[in-house]
């Protein structure tokens, strides 16, 4: 009898460490994959961390309530071939990067810069756009490139690329914001000398609101690619560069491009005629 309940013992003590096993391979608390299985993307829906206020990449449409840009629209187009979905999460710049390094999201686009900084702590797509940072200044402005910044008030957007440069490389009076649209309106108001950021945002705001009032000086400084940023060890960075990739080979890319920006990419983001 005690051999019988001895043999009984054993063989639930199995089937329970059987059981527990099964259940560890697939159970990671958020339903993504764990850190030791293989990819499990397809059909799944990760949320994206971006901004809503960086035209032509990503803004709010205030008619229909929705996100709409060249980044969205990309996002939606690689997530639809690489066979996961997306939903969006609009925030501050600076609170996207928090959040995207904290591992609070899996996605983050925002027309975010590439740099070795940022690399430390997430993982990047291949680029999907080149960029680089420029000057505004009123039209009447003495200002005549970055080197003629030191003691004047200069705007920019916390935690962007601009701002470091500026604090790294200027004695500038640096006032960053939330909102890159901040620094403009204030410049625009008088409140600033002058504000630091990326080229087409720069050149959009011009275009749009700021023809006979606001210009571009100076070179365009620290050429920077823009990248879909993810958090460290993401699964979807591979399928991601091969929709991508796709996506310029068939020419859908530059489909997107003209649609906001009214022109055709360089040739290196043409696809095969």
């Amino acid at each position: 009898m005690k051999k019988k309940f001895g043999f009984l013992i054993v063989v639930l003590s199995i089937m329970l460490a059987l059981a527990a096993c099964g259940k560890g391979e697939s159970a990671d608390g958020d339903g993504e994959k764990g850190s030791n299985g293989g990819n499990d993307s397809k059909g799944k829906t990760y949320t994206v961390a971006t901004d809503s206020n960086f035209k032509p990449f990503e803004y709010l449409n205030t008619d229909t309530g929705e996100l709409e840009g060249f980044d969205i629209d990309l996002i939606k187009e690689i997530a639809d071939r690489a066979g996961f979905k997306v939903e969006f999460e609009q925030m501050d710049f600076d609170g996207l990067l928090a959040g995207m390094q904290g591992g609070r999201y899996e996605i983050g686009v925002a027309g975010m810069s590439i740099t070795d900084e940022r690399k430390e702590t997430l993982d990047f797509s291949d680029p999907y756009y080149d960029s680089g940072i420029i000057l505004m200044v009123p039209t009447d402005s003495d200002i005549k490139s970055i080197d003629d910044v030191d003691g004047k008030k200069i705007g920019s957007r916390q935690g962007s690329t601009s701002e470091s440069y500026l604090n790294k490389n200027t004695k500038a009076q640096v006032e960053a914001y939330p909102e890159i649209v901040t620094a403009y309106m204030n410049l625009a108001k008088g409140k600033l000398d002058g504000a630091l950021y990326d080229v087409p945002n720069v050149q959009y705001y011009i275009a749009q609101e700021g023809k006979g009032k606001l210009k571009t000086t100076g070179d365009i400084l620290q050429g920077e690619s823009y990248g879909i940023a993810f958090k460290k060890g993401s699964e979807l960075v591979d399928d991601t560069n091969e929709a991508l990739a796709s996506m310029i080979k068939d020419g859908t890319y530059a489909e997107i491009y003209e649609k906001y920006f009214g022109e055709k990419p360089a040739d290196k983001w043409l696809g095969e005629e």
